[in-house]
């Protein structure tokens, strides 16, 4: 059976599933900007989602991802009998598997044209590394990109060694000072989820170059995925 009114809670997702089928999407967060045209009711945030105004959808079936949604909203939205399929995704090929499930079994969509097109570019061998990089994702307090995310391990695959890969935390907070001095080759400051502009971040570093990069490309995993191949060191 195919569904025909989902709501996604994903910004990532919420972009796929547009691309896919747009007449099935009726509800998404502020934060689902992508495809610029999306016109559906907003349900407010990823941490802070209108469970009322969802419930109201009538959706067949919610979308999440473990990190992006909190516990608490999943298990209110599935008591009131709301069916909420949860993914996660710390891996570019845990993306791809999510989607194979997602549009098989969850929704019974026939998979879009992208889908393999990226797969076959981001499931290479892993390439040398040629640069390595720190990933700051927000300011007062300083956090960065640590272990176990996608976005780390997306940028190895483009030939970026993330310096905080190894860090027991996978959003760590550093200090500016320490960050500066972590031995990367050059600070990669993304516009999401802190919008760092020429103006604020690259002023904080002393010593190592930055660059100011999309987030879109970094940290999302949908359509977004054949764009950032453009990506390099």
């Amino acid at each position: 059976m195919s569904a025909e009114r989902v709501v996604s809670l994903v910004p990532s997702i919420t972009e796929a599933l547009a691309d896919a089928r747009p007449e099935a999407v009726v509800g998404a967060t502020e934060w689902c900007t992508q495809p610029g045209d999306l016109d559906v009711v907003r349900v407010r945030g990823t941490k802070n989602p209108d469970l009322a105004a969802i419930r109201a959808l009538e959706p067949d079936v919610v979308v999440a991802n473990k990190e992006e949604n909190r516990e608490l909203d999943v298990r209110r939205l599935r008591d009131a009998g709301i069916a909420v399929h949860v993914t996660e995704i710390e891996t570019v090929p845990a993306a791809f598997a999510a989607y194979d499930e997602l549009f098989d079994d969850v929704l019974g969509w026939p998979r879009p044209a992208w889908l393999e097109e990226a797969r076959d570019f981001w499931t290479r061998p892993m390439p040398p590394v040629t640069a390595r990089v720190a990933v700051p994702i927000w300011r007062d307090p300083w956090m960065v990109v640590g272990s176990r995310t996608f976005t780390g391990d997306l940028l190895r695959r483009l030939g970026w060694e993330n310096v905080y890969a190894t860090h027991q935390d996978r959003y760590p907070k550093v200090e500016v000072a320490d960050l500066d001095v972590v031995g990367a080759d050059v600070v990669l400051l993304p516009d999401e989820p802190y919008v760092f502009t020429p103006a604020d971040g690259p002023e904080a570093f002393e010593r190592t170059p930055t660059r100011l990069v999309s987030g879109r490309l970094i940290t999302w995993y949908g359509p977004s995925l054949l764009e950032a191949r453009s990506l390099t060191p």
